[in-house]
Formats: structure tokens, sequence, C-alpha cells
């Protein structure tokens, strides 16, 4: 995924998107920058994540100049702060206006941000517009949103579903996700939101997930990311607020 200074702005994804570690990309952009982490706990596998060095919160706390976590729930906060986290913020990814610092006394505002996180978070809202528009008052005059989330086209889930339904099993989908994302659609929600897309591009099964992944995802997905990588995993959206 380019770097910060590589600012082209593009209307539609390349013919042949770039294929990039999740975790490795979110950490580059994120160097040097006041960032802003929506959904940052992990709840309930916050200590799980910190034990078994997947945190994503832990790897944006180094490269960035600043690092902020936003979430709703206050037990994921509570387990962040005793990790030694204190930029933490209590609030509904739906109603950012509303956020407020957790647990710590300060008049301090929240913002500007030059990037905003949200990361595997998209799929949870049922308003996700509302996200969007949260975010604009919080980024600063040239900040940008990175956005991840799984992807619709997604070649080992693809496989797990028909392999399982004809077993009788039911879908086997995070329980919280409502939708599911391609490159069309969340190129789309982001110009109905009034955002201007900079890049997109897929990220691989990776480090976050491969280690626990079946051997048969494993096996799909390499097959897969020979063949084409609007197969992958997930999706990696980099925007910024269109000019009034």
């Amino acid at each position: 995924m380019s770097s910060r200074g590589a600012r082209t702005t593009t209307s539609r994804p390349r013919s042949r998107p770039e294929v990039v570690q999740r975790v490795d990309a979110l950490v580059a952009l994120s160097r040097g920058r006041d960032v802003l982490h929506l959904g940052c706990t992990n709840w309930p596998y916050t200590a799980e994540s910190e034990r078994a060095g997947t945190l994503l919160h832990r790897s944006l706390a180094g490269p960035s100049a600043t690092l902020t976590g936003l979430d709703a729930d206050p037990d994921g906060l509570a387990a962040l702060r005793h990790l030694g986290f204190d930029r933490l913020v209590l609030g509904d990814l739906e109603h950012l206006g509303d956020a407020a610092w957790f647990e710590r006394s300060t008049d301090e505002p929240l913002g500007p941000f030059d990037l905003v996180i949200a990361g595997e978070v998209l799929e949870h809202l049922g308003a996700p517009a509302a996200l969007l528009a949260g975010v604009r008052p919080l980024l600063a005059a040239d900040g940008e949103l990175v956005i991840t989330v799984p992807n619709a086209y997604c070649a080992f889930r693809f496989v797990s579903y028909a392999l399982s339904r004809r077993r009788g099993n039911p879908e086997p989908v995070h329980p919280d996700h409502v939708a599911y994302y391609s490159e069309s659609t969340l190129a789309h929600l982001l110009d109905e939101a009034g955002y201007e897309l900079i890049e997109l591009c897929f990220y691989d099964l990776g480090t976050e997930h491969r280690p626990a992944a079946p051997r048969s995802w494993r096996v799909v997905n390499d097959l897969a990311m020979r063949v084409a990588p609007q197969l992958a995993d997930g999706l990696v959206a980099r925007c910024r607020p269109r000019p009034s």
C-alpha cells in the first residue's frame, strides 16, 4: 500500500489491485501521525490477543506519533488501560459526536487526527454511513480514513460455506456481522458518504489469521492468490472527505 507521501487519487480501483498484509499496511500508514483507532479493544479477546502478539492497538502504538483508542465496550477499554494505554475514549461508533474520554479528567478535545483507522468494524454496523459522517469532523485538514473489511468474495470462505452447508451446518460467519462488502459496494458507500477513494487494495490471510486458520483455509487461500487478488481475505480502503 502506498505511503503517505503518494497521494494519487483514483476514482476506481486498479485493474489488478495490490495485495498487502493488513497489519503491516496499517502500521506503515500510522508512522509519525496522530492516529484514532476505532473499535480498538478486540474485546473479549484483548488479553488473549496481547499474549499472542496480535493486538492491533499494540502494533500501532510504536510507529504513531500519538495513538487514541475508541470503543463502545468499557470492559475492553479497562483491559487496554491495564495493558498501559491511557488515551482511551468511550463511544458508540454510530454516534461519534457523543464520545468522551474514558476514566480521564481532561478538557482535551478529541482530535483532529491525521489518520482514523476503522479496522474490521464496518461489517458490524447497521448504519455505516453514521460512522463515516461522524469521522469527518475528527479529521485534520489533510487527514485520511482507512477502512478494512472482510471481502465478500473471499475464496476460502466460499469453500468453507459450501462444505459446511453440505453437512447441514450454519454459515461460518461472525455472529455480530450484519453485512459483507466488495470492491464496488465499499467504494459506492464511501462515495455516497462524501469521501474520495485514494487507494483500494486487498489483504491476504496474513499473520493475524493464518496461525489459527484451518489448513484447508490456508491451502485454498494460497491457491486463490495465484489466480486473482480479488479472492483475498479482505479489503483495505484509504479515503478522505471530498472537498465541499
